[in-house]
């Protein structure tokens, strides 16, 4: 039987609360299926840590966690902590630490979901979004001098090098060349930002004669929101820098229903160090503690980690339990529904238990 190792990292707001229906219906997969076990921990880094010691995690963190296979995070931040603190903090100290560069980020209408695009539905938005992980925007170049005074400066430089666009662009060529309409969109603003942004097009055109086979075309990120919007069946695999992906994937992870459903994976596709899957609702903690949280993008999460550590058999029953779940209208209010966050869990459970599930 094959054993892994997962970093559980619940963290903050309903970071908890989705985690552990995740670990309900990943246990519930490794039960029924027997052919894998998960050995997990967890570990209790996040806000209330910071809170406590001054640290979200603590300083031989990324070395706590080289061991394991996965790690499985919740969500970080709280209302009085500053968020550059707790994103600075633990979520891009792992992304950055493990070279987790290519953050995927798929998004589609699950059955029994009403998006709120009109005459939008199943099968017309389909889409996976790849976004470059580890430099661009968020690359954390700059700072701030004559603090208080009026001639305060702050500069943030976004960092663009060859060979993190090139592998980026390698990666979401790769993984349109594998879906059916081997189509890629590149998003860039290169009329504005004429030296990483232009670099940016031109290293897509040289990746693109690498495959022959993958159709390609460019937008500028601004033109990309309204085609998000009003044509969304034009559109499949889409790659953009950190900062344009960030936002883009939360437009169509709305236009998919609710953010509660959208889930992502940090991965380091050379398998040098654990990859991290979270769902990108955040930590929400207007609801924190209702019990009415979505457990669905973590779920969509929990399948992307068993496709990444070879349990595709896994992943494909546990989506499609979802999918049966949500079609069955079993959903929380931020989806239409009145189920909690429990009842959904054990109405995936139930499916995945089901002999109708494959």
């Amino acid at each position: 039987m094959k054993r892994y190792k997962i970093a559980s990292i619940p963290a903050d707001g309903i970071g908890p609360e989705v985690i552990a229906a995740g670990l309900q219906a990943l246990n519930a997969l490794a039960v029924r299926d027997g052919g894998f076990e998960l050995d997990v921990t967890d570990f209790d880094w996040g806000s209330d840590r910071y809170k406590r010691t001054g640290a979200l995690m603590p300083d031989d963190g990324i070395e706590q966690l080289k061991a394991f296979d996965a790690i499985f995070f919740g969500a970080v931040g709280a209302p009085d902590v500053p968020d550059h603190v707790s994103l600075w903090g633990l979520r891009l100290p792992i992304c950055q630490g493990f070279d987790q560069y290519a953050n995927v980020r798929p998004t589609r209408i699950l059955p029994g979901i009403k998006a709120p695009l009109a005459d939008v539905g199943p099968g017309d938005l389909d889409w996976v979004i790849v976004r470059e992980n580890s430099e661009g925007e968020y690359a954390g170049m700059g700072g701030r001098a004559h603090r208080g005074l009026p001639e305060e400066v702050g500069t943030e430089v976004a960092i663009f090098t060859r060979t993190g666009v090139t592998r980026i662009m390698r990666y979401a060529f790769k993984l349109a060349q594998l879906r059916p309409r081997k189509f890629l969109t590149v998003v860039t603003k290169s009329n504005a930002q004429r030296h990483g942004m232009v670099m940016w097009d031109e290293i897509a055109d040289e990746v693109s004669h690498e495959f022959p086979n993958v159709t390609w075309d460019k937008m500028l990120v601004d033109a990309m929101t309204a085609r998000m919007v009003k044509d969304p069946q034009s559109l499949d695999t889409i790659v953009a820098t950190n900062l344009h992906a960030d936002i883009l994937s939360d437009l169509a992870g709305a236009l998919a229903g609710s953010l509660g459903v959208a889930p992502t994976a940090n991965i380091d596709p050379g398998r040098r160090f654990p990859s991290m899957f979270e769902p990108i609702h955040g930590s929400a903690f207007d609801i924190a503690g209702q019990g009415i949280a979505n457990p669905v993008a973590t779920f969509w999460t929990a399948a992307q980690m068993l496709e990444h550590i070879g349990e595709g058999d896994a992943a494909a029953r546990l989506m499609l339990a979802v999918e049966k779940t949500c079609e069955a209208r079993v959903m929380t209010p931020d989806i239409g529904g009145t189920a909690s966050t429990q009842e959904v869990t054990d109405a995936v459970c139930e499916m995945i238990r089901s002999s109708n599930i494959l």
